[in-house]
């Protein structure tokens, strides 16, 4: 039993393994940086970073050969709006440290700390491709409790070491979930905003006053003040979660008034007001097969939605489907290919396009000498559902190519064949 247990634990853990010279020749390599498509490139990594890309590049004497003749060799993927590391068993709370339910506790919960880098799920996500991810945090909900905001996302990477950078994001719920919380209607919610701003500037250059107890009532705790300062100061972007075409206007309106930088999150009927949220420089994180209407916020719900979005100059990002589902996020990217939006776009919605979103395309998100040595080699097209990674990288090092799920088909397996054959067991 315990032998057993030791060897699942094994699955999420990776070997301290010392980074090397690594050569991944002949691959048709999918840079999604200035290089473009190289049909027969190679891509070199030196103490985990890339050191040279291209068709004629010397592979150094000492490399470790990867031959990815055949193959497709693109950067590492990058989940966003995830909780991989804070969510194991969603039906076990004590497995869950993604939310809080402290009253003076909000902005400044931060999902960087907390992080379990034995998680199950992150074997399952890197098989998918997914090399990194934004770790955000959510709401629990109590009756009573009006909280505006869910807390501060951290960029993680998924070969053990986990936390790469906190602070990425402020998260925030609006929309039908925000008003709830905020007393039952919208435009609560935006009144109190707008004053949790005031109190954050007025407390900002009052900070010793406020030692003094010689300030007026702040709405949010020091702590909760301290972290929206980056977010006022336009340091910090505001994720919000919003997906009405009305409700986006609103967040296009309050982010000018206040100075504030977004990311919007969901906008399932973004398409309806695609040429103010590109005007506004504002980026999109969406999940495209949303079709189907689930609330009266999502009644223009459109599998087109990201094509437009992305004819209209919007930078989207394309999410999975929850953090047990993570690696279906390519699949939303080929369902997004298949119902318009250009391949290389879609491909670049799940690699440079949420690393630049967060602040993280200098490290991540294309195979560009300098950066991490994020690279996943495919033994197909990364937006077709029969496509496998062959080999994961992550900062130069071969990562694990089984999880929880590879171990227990390669256990069971086998019995259930010999069973339909009719042999005995």
């Amino acid at each position: 039993m315990i032998r057993g247990v030791i060897a699942l634990l094994a699955l999420a853990w990776v070997p301290a393994v010392t980074a090397e010279t690594i050569a991944i020749t002949g691959g048709r390599v999918l840079t999604m940086g200035p290089a473009g498509e190289i049909s027969a490139g190679t891509v070199v990594l030196r103490d985990g970073r890339i050191l040279s890309v291209g068709a004629d590049v010397a592979v150094p004497a000492d490399a470790k050969i990867i031959d990815a003749r055949g193959k497709i060799v693109t950067p590492g993927l990058v989940a966003s709006g995830t909780a991989l590391g804070l969510v194991e068993v969603r039906a076990v709370e004590a497995a869950a440290d993604r939310a809080t339910s402290r009253n003076d506790l909000s902005a400044a919960f931060d999902a960087g700390y907390g992080l379990n880098p034995d998680s199950m799920l992150i074997p399952v996500a890197r098989l998918g491709g997914i090399t990194r991810a934004i770790a955000t945090p959510a709401y629990k909900d109590r009756a009573g409790r009006e909280l505006l905001f869910a807390g501060q996302a951290a960029a993680v990477t998924l070969d053990g070491a986990m936390l790469m950078r906190r602070g990425v994001a402020m998260v925030l719920d609006m929309g039908d979930a925000g008003a709830e919380r905020a007393g039952g209607a919208r435009a609560a919610q935006l009144v109190a905003l707008r004053a949790v701003f005031a109190d954050v500037r007025d407390y900002k250059v009052r900070r010793a006053a406020y030692d003094r107890g010689a300030t007026r009532d702040y709405m949010l705790s020091r702590a909760d003040l301290e972290a929206l300062i980056p977010v006022v100061e336009g340091r910090m972007p505001l994720l919000i979660s919003v997906r009405r075409a009305s409700d986006i206007r609103d967040v296009l309106a309050m982010a000018r008034t206040e100075g504030l930088k977004l990311i919007l999150e969901g906008a399932s009927e973004g398409w309806r007001v695609a040429g103010d949220i590109a005007a506004a420089g504002v980026p999109v994180l969406i999940t495209p097969i949303d079709n189907t209407p689930a609330s009266f916020e999502e009644l223009g719900a459109t599998l087109g939605n990201a094509r437009r979005l992305a004819a209209a100059g919007v930078v989207i990002a394309i999410q999975g489907n929850g953090s047990h589902r993570e690696r279906e996020m390519r699949y939303n990217a080929g369902n997004a290919a298949a119902n318009g939006l250009d391949r290389r776009a879609a491909l670049a919605a799940i690699t440079i396009n949420p690393a630049r979103i967060f602040g993280l395309s200098d490290r991540i998100g294309s195979l560009d000498p300098g950066k991490d040595g994020d690279v996943v080699v495919w033994d197909g097209d990364p937006l077709d559902t029969l496509a496998r990674p062959v080999r994961v990288l992550i900062r130069g090092i071969d990562q694990p190519m089984r999880s929880r799920a590879t171990e227990l088909r390669d256990r069971y397996l086998p019995a259930v064949l010999s069973s339909a054959n009719g042999e005995k067991p």
